[in-house]
């Protein structure tokens, strides 16, 4: 869907036409979901996490300024969500299915296997970091928001916003490298 498509189903949506948000819940879903995935870490929970933000959405729809983009109004919705649920209760670390494989080739088993194994790590070592750098890796890296988006999703100050993605980024090296070295080689069987 086109910009103007969205920008229509915006404005009806805030004049109350349930049908019109519907469409916008069908075409940000994806979205709004991954954002809850790569927050919680579990499938469960970010289900309930991302209809419980479009609830609040629905409900908050009438002080949305229809000439802003919805999609970061909603993400904005469901990482504060989620951060409040990692802080309500910590969450068990779930793993499943990890990240998915690179599309542009088909890599043997050898290498889909060591590429699962690589994306597990991943997903656990963001798990595994504080919420507000969680916030952040997820935002900048997999939801490509800019340092002013990610401040206004926030409400943070630009130069906390770097700050945290900096420190960040340094856990996370510190804790891949920490996995990497207790981790036996590649296509070691138990040091022969």
């Amino acid at each position: 869907m086109n910009i103007a498509n969205d920008r229509s189903l915006i404005q009806l949506a805030a004049q109350g036409d349930q049908s019109a948000f519907g469409k916008l819940v069908q075409l940000h879903q994806s979205a709004v979901f991954n954002v809850a995935y790569r927050m919680l870490g579990n499938r469960r929970d970010a289900e309930d996490a991302a209809q419980e933000a479009f609830v609040r959405a629905y409900k908050a729809f009438n002080s949305f300024d229809t000439e802003r983009p919805v999609l970061p109004w909603l993400k904005k919705i469901v990482t504060n969500l989620c951060l409040n649920r990692i802080k309500a209760h910590r969450p068990t670390l779930s793993l499943e299915n990890g990240l998915p494989p690179p599309k542009e080739s088909k890599p043997g088993p050898e290498a889909q296997t060591a590429n699962r194994e690589r994306d597990a790590q991943v997903r656990a070592a963001i798990l595994s970091l504080p919420p507000r750098y969680r916030a952040v890796i997820e935002l900048r890296h997999f939801q490509d928001l800019n340092y002013e988006e990610i401040a206004e999703a926030l409400s943070k100050p630009i130069s906390t916003v770097k700050s945290d993605l900096f420190r960040a980024r340094k856990m996370l090296a510190e804790k891949l490298k920490e996995f990497t070295l207790t981790q036996p080689p590649p296509n070691s069987k138990n040091g022969i």
